[in-house]
């Protein structure tokens, strides 16, 4: 098989490639680009594990980056076993066709005890003091000292919340040289995540981002060198295009207003509690599954979704059916925001009865996405103050909370997960080898055997 690489630069899309990415544009325009109509919704988990199948939801199960598992009545975001994929991956399909192909995986999502041959992805540690260190999980297990020891630990304060910058990327390409100098696999998908963080964030004017423009195609331009200079063919690749917001819309509080969802408190707090409601809703960006515990309410939950200001579609079964999302693990009706608007998780009516968590970053308490991480709350007159005397405690060995997260939904500047409505927003496959995308529009689906051809050259 041939030697093939695929980086996945996140959120990049047609609108932002001009002045700021001189060496993409130059890259580029000896290739072919072709536009990807994204998969419903159009998230991380969902859209990886569908460019990896060539399946839609309905078959792979990856229905959202989270969602409601029923048997213990949690929502959990965020998990990782590759086991939840339920669809064959490319490279089971490109082992089965050369048993001597390889593949390693640096950071694309459910890499943890999947088949691939090589991985890294991230896995703080969480110490019973409360403490969250940084650290990786890699496949073979030595894998993660080397790493680490010749990189550096892995920047996790710089890959997710308010301190997000280039360094996380940076630090996942230099991972990925050094596997390839390890173990030259014949295929390494690489995930880049910045451009991702810094348009829901600043915006998505090029001009707005144009340092963080600049950076990734810094990191872009070395990593294409890199590995044409070893033989390798590149696919540039992202996951979804990142449009502006203005509206966010608090699905829970709606049904908490309707007495459908439950909550309870706890040390003066307020925590949903998914298992005694009659309805509630799991927000994933511009999408949210609303799940129905008492049946008798579903036209009711229907009703209200439809009214509520923000809202583009309601999925019932046929709806779910013609967007590909018709599986157990999606919610009893989805709900879809307009372009212009997100979901939050929201369901307290009172900010003093938020649970602690909602002002820190905490992805796993949390029971839905929630991109305010990305910012220091405005009102900290002294914020600088507050994290050096946190940061003070957690060296001293006591307990702490980072809390300095908004809960302020509106300081939010661009989403994704709703079907992009311009080409200039979509997100892209680029290919040197033209023969091998004979066109200029791609179903998601479409990506998988993309890939795959590249390795069958």
């Amino acid at each position: 098989m041939k030697k093939t690489v695929v980086i996945n630069v996140v959120g990049l899309s047609s609108r932002l490639l001009g002045e700021h990415t001189p060496q993409l544009k130059q890259w580029i325009a000896q290739g072919r680009i072709a536009t990807i109509k994204p998969v419903l919704p159009a998230v991380t988990c969902t859209a990886q594990a569908t460019y990896l199948t060539g399946c839609y939801p309905t078959d792979h199960g990856i229905v959202a980056n989270g969602w409601y598992f029923h048997d213990d009545c949690e929502i959990k975001f965020w998990r990782q076993s590759n086991k939840l994929v339920q669809s064959p991956k490319i490279w089971d399909v490109a082992r089965s066709i050369d048993p001597e192909f390889t593949c390693a995986n640096l950071f694309w999502w459910y890499n943890m005890y999947s088949s691939v041959d090589y991985s890294v992805t991230p896995r703080p540690m969480y110490p019973a003091d409360g403490r969250k260190l940084p650290d990786i999980y890699t496949q073979p297990a030595d894998l993660r000292s080397t790493l680490q020891t010749e990189l550096g630990e892995f920047p996790l304060f710089k890959f997710w919340g308010p301190a997000t910058s280039a360094e996380s990327s940076q630090w996942i390409a230099a991972s990925a040289k050094r596997v390839e100098e390890l173990y030259s696999p014949t295929l390494t998908l690489i995930y880049l995540p910045h451009l991702d963080y810094c348009l829901q964030k600043i915006g998505c004017q090029p001009d707005e981002i144009a340092q963080d423009l600049q950076e990734i195609d810094a990191i872009c331009g070395d990593l294409i060198a890199y590995y044409e200079n070893r033989g390798a063919q590149v696919i540039l690749l992202s996951e979804y295009g990142i449009t502006p917001v203005n509206q966010p819309i608090h699905l829970n509080r709606v049904l908490r207003q309707a007495e459908l969802l439950q909550v309870r408190e706890e040390l003066g707090r307020e925590l949903l509690d998914a298992g005694a409601s009659k309805a509630f809703a799991v927000a994933d960006h511009q999408i949210a599954h609303v799940y129905v515990n008492d049946p008798s309410c579903l036209d009711k939950v229907k009703q209200l979704l439809e009214q509520t200001d923000g809202v583009d579609l309601v999925l019932d079964e046929a709806g779910k059916e013609a967007y590909h999302l018709d599986h157990p693990r999606s919610g009893d009706l989805i709900a879809v925001a307009k372009p212009n608007a997100w979901f939050t998780y929201y369901y307290w009516m009172d900010d003093r009865k938020a649970p602690d968590f909602a002002r820190t970053v905490d992805i796993h308490r949390k029971p839905g996405y929630d991109p305010a991480e990305l910012f220091i709350d405005p009102q900290i007159k002294l914020p600088k103050l507050k994290l050096g005397t946190t940061l003070l405690k957690k060296k001293l060995g006591f307990r702490y909370l980072m809390e300095v997260i908004p809960l302020d939904a509106s300081v939010v500047k661009g989403s994704h997960g709703h079907l992009t409505p311009s080409a200039a927003d979509c997100p892209m496959l680029i290919t040197r080898e033209t023969d091998l995308l004979q066109r200029d529009s791609l179903e998601a689906t479409d990506v998988f055997h993309v890939i795959l051809s590249h390795l069958k050259r």
